[in-house]
């Protein structure tokens, strides 16, 4: 069974933790059967391509990777809680 995640495409997102914890970014695709989500601007990975007439050259690109859906919460909610937090204080 396919999970339904709380996010979906153009949603803007802060990432909790990890190596990008705290950077924020636009939702550009989701993968519910993996729950994994992709970012504009977050968790770069370098991706070996092939020469093609697109890429004529070949080599390696560098492109935005895949983060579990669990470390990143809405842009929205995140604000929230953080003035709250500070209201407490």
């Amino acid at each position: 069974m396919i999970k339904r995640l709380h996010v979906k495409k153009n949603d803007v997102v802060v990432v909790l933790s990890g190596e990008d914890g705290g950077k924020r970014g636009k939702v550009l695709q989701v993968l519910p059967k993996k729950e994994r989500v992709i970012i504009e601007g977050v968790n770069f990975i370098k991706k070996h391509v092939k020469k093609s007439p697109n890429n004529p050259q070949g080599g390696i690109e560098t492109r935005e990777g895949t983060i579990h859906a669990s470390k990143v919460m809405l842009a929205e909610k995140y604000d929230q809680r953080k003035a709250r937090r500070t209201k407490a204080a």
